[in-house]
């Protein structure tokens, strides 16, 4: 992930927070290592740049799952393991992200009524379960001693997909003004 963002920065700590309190009250999975990973992906992800920092080999930036796939492919024949386990990371990442916190942009991928778009018909929960599944298959799945974090990933990516979307709904409650009056009122 990148490290952009400072460990302090407040809004590192409203997104742990948010995922912490999600996961732990709303799903009853108060995993840390879970939950800081999908934490730091948020805050990861406020940044075009890295929502789309993979590359295709032309230098150019790669902007759908659908490509990204294709990049995952490329690298299995260049046998770059590390570079396949990237992809594979970050299409879970992307993929998880989009159907946590916005369901409403993968429903109108398919309702438009015309292919439109190059995902149209990629499923992103087949896909972002299966990129993670890969990833802890390849190695290094190890954040802080846990090692099945990218397995567990892929194994609970429905219930990761509902967090974040708990996550979603207290930001947008957060940002209603009767919420932010009420806010004021109490913190001054």
């Amino acid at each position: 992930m990148g490290n952009s963002v400072s460990p302090q920065h407040p809004l590192r700590r409203l997104f742990g927070a948010l995922t912490e309190k999600s996961f732990a009250e709303h799903l009853g999975w108060p995993d840390l290592n879970v939950t800081a990973y999908l934490s730091n992906l948020l805050v990861d992800f406020t940044s075009t740049d890295q929502l789309y920092k993979i590359r295709n080999q032309q230098g150019q930036t790669v902007d759908t799952v659908l490509d990204l796939l294709y990049e995952s492919e490329v690298m299995l024949e260049a046998q770059s393991l590390d570079r396949e386990q990237d992809v594979h990371r970050h299409i879970g990442d992307f993929t998880l992200f989009m159907a946590g916190l916005f369901p409403e942009y993968l429903r109108r991928l398919k309702t438009a009524g015309l292919i439109y778009h190059k995902d149209f018909l990629v499923d992103y929960v087949k896909t972002g379960k299966r990129s993670y599944d890969i990833v802890s298959k390849i190695g290094r799945d190890t954040v802080d001693g846990d090692p099945p974090l990218f397995r567990k990933l892929s194994e609970n990516f429905e219930l990761c997909v509902t967090g974040l979307g708990f996550v979603r709904s207290d930001l947008d409650r957060m940002q209603d003004p009767a919420y932010q009056k009420a806010r004021d009122l109490l913190l001054n």
